[in-house]
This record gives C-alpha cells, structure tokens and sequence, in this order.
C-alpha cells in the first residue's frame, strides 16, 4: 500500500543495504565507507574484484525512469592519492553522498542489478 505523498522510490538507505546483504549472501564484501542522506542521497561504488580495484561508479537518473551506473572519478591508472583527493572533493561538494566499497565479481554487472 503507497501511502499518499510517500515516494514509491526506494530509499538510499534501503538500497545501499540490499547490495550489502546481498554482497554477503553471494560470498562477497560490502561495507558503508561514509553514509550518506538516508533517503535521497546520491552513492558512489568503489568497485573491487578480490581486491583489485575496477574502478568508481556512481548510480545516476537515466531520464527516462530509471537508473544507472556510470564510471567516474580518476581511472586505475592513476594514484591512490589522486583517488582519495577526488573522493574528497565529491564529499566537500555532496555531503549527502554515501561511499560503498563493494568486493565481488564482476561488481559493475553485480550492484547495476540490485540499485538499477
């Protein structure tokens, strides 16, 4: 039942937990690096494969309904610092964001299926 004037839009919060769950269910690790706004706040992916960074995604509005994830931030080539400098600057500018680092594989494919 929708209550009149609530969202049927999942929350941040419920999101994020869902992929952490299931992370653990499939055999894999997720953890909160930094919560976020609890209902509308943007979330970042760090993206690992048994350790191995794969890169930065970010779930974004797709515009016709729905979501997606998209690369962002530096690429692997560049240093851990230059990471950690981008990451900052996205927390300064988007204090609501949440940072999820997600360890599984193929972890694009994998957090696409659950918060797309």
């Amino acid at each position: 039942m929708i209550v009149p004037g609530m969202s049927d839009r999942l929350t941040s919060r419920m999101l994020t937990s869902a992929l952490i769950r299931r992370a653990g269910q499939e055999g894999g690790f997720a953890t909160v690096v930094r919560k976020g706004d609890e209902v509308a706040g943007s979330i970042l992916l760090i993206c690992l494969e048994r350790g191995v960074e794969t890169g930065l995604f970010e779930r974004i509005p797709d515009y016709v309904g729905g979501y997606r994830l998209v690369p962002c931030g530096p690429n692997n080539d560049e240093s851990q610092e230059e990471r950690a400098q981008y990451l900052e600057r996205r927390i300064k500018s988007d204090p609501d964001i949440w940072l999820i680092e997600l360890d599984v594989p193929q972890p694009e494919r994998f957090a696409a299926e659950i918060i797309c």
